[in-house]
């Protein structure tokens, strides 16, 4: 702490007067500001933490149905999504692509969050293998939201950005497909 009796002393010129009130304030506005910023990052990260713990919620244990996507070309997979706790979940896909000529097999996995009563949105990453005249591999991401019904039923629709890794495949492609799938 600067003893302020100094400062008002006629020994010391008006420049270092200056420099050490200004110096003084700046410290004290950095320390306020630190601490104030350490407190609401604090704040965020604990509402964050509270409203992901308190909206997930719990997703069937197995669901199993079909996928019809297009983006790429228009195909159909068979889709098996089985969980693996509270609100994430494995989702493995497999069917044909590229207007039902290319197989293709992929597997995600996904974290689940509540929107509203039965509304979810899901987001989540990885990847698969593809038959394109010859064997790629690709890795996929996925966001989407879903419906759950009262009956066994689970409605959604996704977007799958797949880029190719090895093999025939390059580029970006994008899938956007709608879900039904049966849950038990």
């Amino acid at each position: 702490m600067i003893n302020i009796s100094i400062i008002k002393s006629k020994k010391i010129p008006l420049y270092a007067k200056i420099w050490v009130n200004t110096h003084s304030f700046i410290c004290f506005a950095i320390n306020f500001k630190t601490i104030n910023m350490k407190k609401i990052i604090f704040t965020l990260g604990f509402i964050l933490v509270t409203s992901l713990a308190l909206t997930a919620q719990e997703i069937s244990k197995n669901a199993i149905g079909l996928r019809f996507g297009g983006g790429n070309g228009a195909g159909g997979e068979v889709s098996y999504q089985r969980a693996l706790g509270s609100n994430n979940r494995l989702e493995i896909d497999l069917g044909l692509a590229n207007k039902f000529n290319n197989f293709k097999a992929t597997g995600l996995y996904q974290w689940v969050w509540n929107l509203e009563d039965r509304f979810n949105w899901y987001a989540g990453f990885g990847g698969g293998l593809v038959s394109d005249n010859e064997t790629g591999i690709f890795a996929a991401g996925i966001i989407g939201i879903e419906y759950n019904f009262d009956v066994p039923i689970l409605l959604s629709i996704d977007y799958r950005p797949e880029i190719g890794v090895a093999g025939n495949i390059n580029g970006l492609e994008s899938d956007v497909a709608l879900s039904v799938r049966y849950q038990f």
